[in-house]
């Protein structure tokens, strides 16, 4: 797992808890595309961008909202309130908030050593994402 970190999870401060956040999703996402059998580094970091984005977070954050217990709400919200000072350039401002406030929720339960909650989580955020590719096509 990881290395104590001093202090809870929920007393970090959230933008903390997204910067572990988004390594942890990435490996999530990372591990899946190669499961399903996507080896070229090309088609990797392709694919991988369908998960990763601002928006497509963004409609993970609204899809997991109302099925999490009230202390992930809370810190859902505390990283998507949190105030980073830049927003990358290809992303609106209320998709980056949300996509920071889903990577800090992911941090949080990272941090708890929370892996089945934190699996359960990333399987429905990859099943939203995929669900809204195969609706596309």
């Amino acid at each position: 797992m990881m290395e104590s970190i001093g202090k809870a999870p929920e007393e970090l401060n959230p933008l903390l808890l997204a910067y572990l956040g988004d390594a942890v999703y990435e490996v999530f996402i990372r591990s899946h595309l190669v499961a399903r059998g996507v080896s070229r580094p090309h088609d990797l970091q392709k694919e991988a961008t369908r998960y990763v984005s601002a928006g497509a977070q963004a409609k993970i954050y609204r899809e997991l909202e109302g099925e999490l217990a009230d202390e992930e709400r809370e810190i859902l919200k505390r990283g998507r309130n949190a105030k980073s000072g830049s927003v990358p350039k290809k992303a609106k401002v209320t998709d980056y908030r949300m996509s920071t406030g889903l990577e800090a929720l992911v941090g949080y339960l990272y941090c708890r050593g929370d892996e089945e909650r934190l699996s359960q989580l990333m399987q429905k955020a990859i099943a939203t994402v995929e669900k809204e590719t195969d609706s596309d096509e």
